[in-house]
This record gives C-alpha cells, sequence and structure tokens, in this order.
C-alpha cells in the first residue's frame, strides 16, 4: 500500500484534498446541531427533570442575567432607575430576546433587589438556546447594558450566551499549539520541508475528523466539548505519528536507499507501530461507552473520528507526501554530506547514548529517584473533589465572573446555584416549611403549580461547589421529603453535577478496569511477554496519579492559576478522570510500543537483557521526547481555548504527557526493565503457543543477495588497527542491514579485536568509528562461516566499498 500510495501520489493528494474540501463543504452548509444531554438514568435529578419537562414544556430558551450594583445609594433612586429601565426595555426590544424580567416589575420584581438594596439583576430569556444564539444578539446585549455604565454603578452580565462572546477567537488555541510545534520540528529535523510534513498530515487528519463530526451531529447527540477534545488529541496524535514516519524514512535516506525504497520500509515498520498505536488510542477512547454515561458517547465519536483519519493520513497521505518532495525531507547540509560522503552509519546520539549507559549502571538509583518524583507529585490526589465548574472559576477579569461574584455577595453563595424540589404529590407547602427549617438553606419559594407538579426553589447558604451543598440535597431526599410524606424529587444544575459526580465515581474502577485489561492483553500478543505488560499497566496507574495530583494541585488547589490566567480554583470536573484516562491510556500505549519494540527486535536478535534494554532507550528516546514535546505543546495551547473543560484537559494531559515521556518511558522502565532481566520476556510455552502472532514493528525483507543461504546466525570478527598497524582500542563497530537496521553494536577491546553477530548469512554494511579517527563503512558479505574482517583506520577518513 505505502508503494502503492507513493506511486500515485498525485492521485491519493487529490483524494485527500477532496474529501476534507467536500466534507467541510457539506458541514458548512449543514451547520453545527450539538446537544449537551446528561442522561443520567435511575438518578433523582433525572427524575425531576422528566417531571419539570411535563409541567413546563415552553421554558427551553437560554435564560442569562444583567447584574447591576451602585456605590452609594440604592438601585432604587430615580436617578438608577431612570438609567437602567430603558436599557432593559432596549434589550426586551431586540429580535431573538423572549423576555426581560426586572426587579423594577411589581412585588415580583421587588425580589430581585438585595436587602441592602445596592443590588439588583434582571433575567433575561432568549428565544433560543445558547449554543443558538446568534452572538451578534448576545453582543448587542452586553454592549447595551454595559453602556449604562458610570462611575458608582457596575454593571455586569452572565449566563451561557454571555460566556460565548467573551471566549477567545475560535482556533486561537489550535494555531498557537500548531506553531510551537512547528518549532520543535524545525529544531528536530532542521528541515522546512519535513517540519511541515507532521503539521500537514495533522490538519488533514483533524479537518476531515471535524467535519465528519459536524455532520453526525444532525444525526446523534454529540457535545459541544467533543470537538474542542478531538482537536486536542487529533493535533498530539496526528503530528506524532508522522514524526516517527518521517524520522524513519529520513534514517533510510541517509543510510543510502533510494526515496521510494525508504518510504515503504518506513510505512512497513514505524507506518505498522502507528496503525498498532491508534488502535490502541481508539480502543481506550471506546472505554468510556463503559460507563454507560450518555453524555460521553458523543466525545467518543468525535474522539475516535479523528484520531482514525489522522492514522489514515500518516500511512496513506504521507507516503505521496513522501514522493512530492523526495530527499528534501532531509537538510540540506545533509544533502551535502550524503551527495559527498555517501551513506553514513547508524549511531545514537550522544545525549541518549549516555542517558542509556548510566541508567544500566546505576536502575536501582534511578528507579527510586523517580517513583519518588511521581509519589510527590501524586500526593495531592488524595483530596481529589469531583463537580462541575461554573462562571464562578471564570478568570476574574470576565463579566461572567464579576457578575456571578456581585450576584454571591448581594443574595448569597448559594443563589448562583439555586435547586428544585419538584413536588408531583403530598402537600406542597408543609414541604416547603420543612425544607425553610432545615440547616444550610438560605431561602425557599414555591411556584404556581402547573399540571399538577409544583416547583420548590430551594436557596443553600454555600455554594455549589461546596461539599456542604452536596451534603444538603442528600438531607433533602434521604429526611426532610420522607418525613414530609411527600412524593419530591431535588433537581437543578447543582443536583445534576452532584449525581453525575457520583455515578462517574461509582463507575471509574470498572472503566478502569477495562482499558487496563485491554492494553494488557494487547502489549502482552505484541511483544510476548507477561512482565512488559505488567509493567505498562503499573506505568499508566502512576502516571495517572501524578497527573491528576498536578490537576488538583493547579484547578483545586490554585496553584499558578492566576499565572495561567484560569481564573478560580474550583473542583475537577465529573467528567475530565474518564476522557483523561482514555486519553492518557492510549498516549502512553504509544510510547511503550515504540520503545519496548525496539528493545524487543534486539532481544529477539540478541538474546540479552541489558543490550536490548540499553540499545532501545538510546535510539528510540530522543523521537520518544521529541514527540511529548510537541504533544505537551499542543495541550498547553488549549489554556487559551476559554473552555474551561478544554483548559483542564490540556493542562491535565501535558503534565501526564511531559511525565510519562520524560519520566516513565526514559528513566523507570528502562531501570525496571534492568532491574529485571531476562524475566522482562518471559512467557510460559503453553500460553505462547495459544496467542496469536501480532508482528508491531516487523523485520525489513531482505533483498535477495541477503536472503539466508541454508545456514544460521553467523559473525564478523577481526581486528581495528590504525595506519601504523597499532591496535585501536574503544572503536564502536555496528552491522547494518541494507535497509539501515542495526543489528548488533560493539566496541574493540585493548588488543584491537572485535566480534559482531550476524542474524543469518548476507550482504551488511559494517561501520567503524573511534575517536581521534574518521568513520568507515564497509559493505562485508557473509557466508555459512564466521568471516575474517580486519579494519583500518585513518584520521578523518571516511570509505565505503564492497569487500568479501
Amino acid at each position: 500500500m505505502a508503494r502503492w500510495c507513493y506511486r500515485h501520489r498525485l492521485v491519493v493528494l487529490l483524494l485527500w484534498v477532496g474529501a476534507l474540501f467536500g466534507l467541510g463543504f457539506a458541514a458548512t452548509t449543514a451547520g453545527t446541531d450539538y446537544a449537551n444531554v446528561f442522561s443520567l438514568p435511575n438518578t433523582d435529578s433525572k427524575r425531576a427533570y422528566d417531571q419539570m419537562e411535563k409541567a413546563f414544556p415552553n421554558s427551553a430558551g437560554d435564560t442569562d442575567t444583567v447584574v447591576w450594583k451602585v456605590a452609594d445609594g440604592t438601585v432604587r433612586d430615580a436617578s438608577v432607575r431612570s438609567r437602567m429601565q430603558p436599557v432593559l426595555d432596549e434589550i426586551a426590544g431586540m429580535k431573538g430576546v423572549g423576555q426581560v424580567a426586572g426587579p423594577y416589575q411589581g412585588e415580583r420584581g421587588a425580589a430581585q433587589i438585595s436587602e441592602d438594596g445596592r443590588i439588583a439583576y434582571a433575567q433575561i430569556t432568549f428565544a433560543e438556546q445558547a449554543n443558538a444564539v446568534p452572538k451578534d444578539l448576545v453582543q448587542k446585549v452586553v454592549d447595551t447594558a454595559q453602556d449604562a455604565e458610570r462611575a458608582g454603578l457596575e454593571v455586569e452580565l452572565g449566563g451561557q450566551a454571555i460566556q460565548r462572546v467573551q471566549e477567545p477567537p475560535t482556533g486561537l488555541a489550535e494555531m498557537v499549539g500548531i506553531l510551537a510545534a512547528a518549532v520543535v520540528l524545525f529544531l528536530a529535523f532542521g528541515s522546512l520541508f519535513a517540519m511541515l510534513l507532521p503539521i500537514g498530515i495533522a490538519i488533514f487528519g483533524v479537518g476531515t475528523g471535524l467535519f465528519s463530526t459536524q455532520l453526525l451531529s444532525h444525526a446523534t447527540d454529540i457535545p459541544d466539548l467533543a470537538p474542542l477534545l478531538a482537536t486536542l488529541i487529533g493535533l498530539g496524535v496526528g503530528i506524532d505519528y508522522a514524526l516517527f514516519i518521517v524520522t524513519r524514512h529520513r534514517r533510510g535516506l541517509l543510510r543510502g536507499l533510494e526515496s521510494e525504497e525508504s518510504a515503504v520500509v518506513a510505512l512497513n515498520t514505524s507506518g505498522r507501530a502507528v496503525l498498532f498505536a491508534g488502535g490502541t488510542v481508539c480502543i481506550a477512547l471506546a472505554g468510556m461507552l463503559v460507563t454507560n454515561l450518555r453524555f460521553l458517547d458523543g466525545v467518543v465519536i468525535g474522539t475516535s473520528l479523528t484520531v482514525v483519519f489522522s492514522v489514515l493520513a500518516a500511512i496513506t497521505l504521507l507516503p505521496a507526501l513522501l514522493g512530492v518532495l523526495g530527499t528534501r525531507v532531509l537538510s540540506r547540509r545533509q544533502r551535502r554530506e550524503l551527495a559527498a560522503k555517501g551513506p553514513e552509519p547508524e549511531r545514537a546520539s550522544g545525549v541518549a547514548a549516555r542517558w542509556s549507559t548510566g541508567v544500566q549502571r546505576r536502575p536501582r538509583t534511578v528507579a527510586v529517584i523517580a517513583l519518588a518524583v511521581m509519589a510527590v507529585l501524586a500526593v495531592p490526589v488524595l483530596s481529589l473533589h469531583l463537580g462541575a465548574t461554573d462562571q464562578g472559576n471564570d478568570d476574574a477579569k470576565t463579566t461572567t465572573r464579576q457578575a456571578y461574584d456581585l450576584l454571591a455577595e448581594g443574595f448569597g453563595p448559594g443563589f448562583n446555584g439555586p435547586l428544585q424540589v419538584v413536588v408531583t404529590a403530598g402537600d406542597p407547602g408543609a414541604l416547603a416549611k420543612g425544607i425553610g427549617t432545615t440547616p444550610g438553606v438560605a431561602a425557599v419559594a414555591a411556584l404556581p403549580p402547573a399540571h399538577g407538579v409544583t416547583v420548590i426553589q430551594v436557596v443553600p447558604t454555600t455554594s455549589p461547589q461546596s461539599v456542604k451543598t452536596d451534603d444538603l440535597i442528600d438531607t433533602l431526599r434521604d429526611r426532610v421529603i420522607p418525613d414530609a410524606g411527600a412524593t419530591a424529587h431535588v433537581g437543578g444544575v447543582t443536583a445534576v453535577s452532584k449525581d453525575f459526580a457520583t455515578i462517574t465515581g461509582d463507575r471509574l474502577p470498572w472503566f478502569v478496569a477495562t482499558i487496563i485489561g485491554l492494553g494488557f492483553l494487547l502489549l502482552l500478543i505484541a511483544f510476548r511477554s507477561l512482565v512488559v505488560p505488567l509493567t505498562a499497566a503499573l506505568m499508566n496507574l502512576i502516571a495517572a496519579a501524578a497527573s491528576f495530583g498536578v490537576l488538583v494541585a493547579v484547578f483545586q488547589w490554585g496553584w499558578g492559576l492566576d499565572l495561567l490566567g484560569l481564573g478560580k480554583e474550583g473542583p475537577i470536573n465529573a467528567f475530565l478522570p474518564v476522557i483523561m484516562l482514555s486519553l492518557l491510556f492510549g498516549l502512553s500505549m504509544d510510547y511503550q510500543v515504540f520503545l519496548v519494540s525496539r528493545m524487543h527486535e534486539e532481544w529477539v536478535h540478541t538474546k540479552d537483557n541489558a543490550r536490548a534494554v540499553r540499545v532501545g532507550l538510546a535510539e528510540t528516546s530522543r523521537v520518544i521526547n521529541s514527540a511529548a514535546l510537541i504533544m505537551v505543546c499542543v495541550f498547553l495551547a488549549f489554556v487559551l481555548s476559554g473552555d474551561s473543560g478544554a483548559a483542564m484537559a490540556g493542562v491535565g494531559l501535558a503534565a501526564a504527557v511531559a511525565l510519562d515521556a520524560f519520566i516513565l518511558r526514559t528513566a523507570l522502565v528502562p531501570a525496571a526493565m534492568h532491574l529485571l532481566g531476562n524475566s522482562n520476556w518471559w512467557l510460559p510455552g503453553w500460553l505462547d503457543r495459544r496467542l496469536p502472532h501480532l508482528a508491531v514493528e516487523p523485520a525489513e525483507e531482505p533483498s535477495e543477495d541477503e536472503a539466508p543461504a541454508g545456514g544460521g546466525a553467523s559473525a564478523v570478527h577481526g581486528f581495528v588497527r590504525d595506519a601504523e598497524g597499532e591496535a585501536v582500542d574503544g572503536a564502536v563497530l555496528t552491522l547494518l542491514s541494507k535497509g539501515g537496521r542495526q543489528l548488533d553494536r560493539v566496541t574493540s577491546l585493548a588488543d584491537g579485536s572485535y566480534i559482531v553477530s550476524v542474524p543469518a548469512p548476507g550482504t551488511y554494511l559494517l561501520s567503524a568509528t573511534a575517536r581521534s579517527y574518521g568513520a568507515r563503512a564497509q559493505h562485508v558479505v557473509v557466508t555459512d562461516e564466521p568471516l575474517v574482517h580486519d579494519v583500518e583506520l585513518a584520521p578523518g577518513e571516511v570509505d565505503a566499498d564492497a569487500v568479501n
């Protein structure tokens, strides 16, 4: 498939461009129909909602609030009233506004003025829900109301529709994330074209995924958070998957492969790993369905679609683009050196190689330090409080936050989250009286009944996010309502949030067990080991605990919130653990696959665990860390999205990826694998025979002159000497396949002797490098018998020839 896409690159490119613009045109024409459906079967708040919907079917429009406060006097003063009432009348006359209920409208309006008379509010009911209200109308309402401000009169607005117009421009977070990723890619590749490839793949994957999700929003319930999260995860995995493949392709070009062959090898190795990794992300996302929360179904659809399109773009569009660019994916310096000096031997970077060696020498020290860091970061998770954020968590400079604070100041902290007790049988008056005497209740008001249903508005003395408000809900349900002999249900946004958090907490263990079990099974099949998947499962749990610890410290304790401009501390959104654990599991599996697949490849060839772990870490740590840095940049950019849920997910996922890549995969995992030794690769024979075989990153297909000639493994050995015949101590000799894959690497002894193992007869590339000497690369042809081959190094020498 890779070869076909490479050779028919223009066809592939036109198909993808047509798909992107076709889906974009269809989605733009159809518009959006996102719906935030919190379906919580068998919960008290859901029963309350169902009864209210039957009794009050026309109360569907979004209700927002205008709040004003005077510094001196009261809001009843003629000077204030004459300024605010015309504003409210003007707003009421705007097309798209249903009604405006102000404080100057008789006895009912008087309740909208605080006891001290300094704060008042008016309720604006739009004809549509918040997402459907035109932003132009909302902005006109905001401008009209705030034009009434003067010295001593403060006017603020709150509500869902108002919050939409103060969000940053759409696409700002995505653009910042892409720019940050571009900088990292350019530093990693040193080539403009190589930098643009992963970004282009991510744009095609995310674009087609988002347009498809938008179209599907007309057929099923998809929350408006889904496209934000889909963009967040799509940009991250899209850039990373292309990065892994482009890195492999560039390596093949530098080893002397033709562009087409290099692209085919890259797709047949790293491309397979990308396919596997993308599948694990989708499986992890599908794990959210275990919670049976309808709200998350749309999130699964949007994010999974985007991941699927990102993977498809990486394995079809990317080889076509590699064919268009040819060797221009290399930097100019690399192209000049390749033309002048020929293929270069593969070697790990100095820092990566030194770190890998250091981990091998002191695995216990590295493991203890890494575990200590993760444990300290995980401590805050012990005080995790799930709930729902509201406009009280907005930035202090926003009008929604200031309106929230004014209402809390004038009418009590519980006014922003009243409870609705929906009475269907019994005496509503007696129940209201009993509720009024309950500790924690600030005010009670029974609304006129309709269709046999009475709604009692209950204002708590504490804020909607307070644990005491949750306790009050339990008291009303468990004691007050039964004691009154009434049939009633406690609803409202605050009660829904509490029930949602309770259900999420109850189902979270099943969800975690599901995704950990699936991950264990996938890694068991891929790496033929029991210990590797067990280690990965444990690392996932450690990463989750530490990342949630960071999340609690930032958003619940408020550490650094002002610096990040993320508003006020509050509970962690109840849906976030499920979403974050799904994404964290999928992303950490990516890094585990790319790291351990290289270790496993080395283990299969050498059966030396220490060497397999050292080589695997040295050769993959740089690309894993680059990929993680890109993801961290993309995720952190969503702090600018203006959506508190997306900002919280962005910070949490950025912390999770950083800890997973820079501490777990780079330090703790290899240290643990050194300590476990050969048991890393243990698998009972009976289980090995029953498991299906799955090659995550298969060996490259040998060419005809590499094909085995009826023999098994062999070796190349000899001496490394300089031009004077003196032994060269410490020279590094590397045996490479013709495809550029490293097969063995050794260091010459004090007498200059060396021996490298050969998996099978064939033609290979043997490179030798030593300090103060140049590099020498020679082709060697190995038969059934070990080949004796001496290497001569000279200062500054670079050579390549064929030797029998």
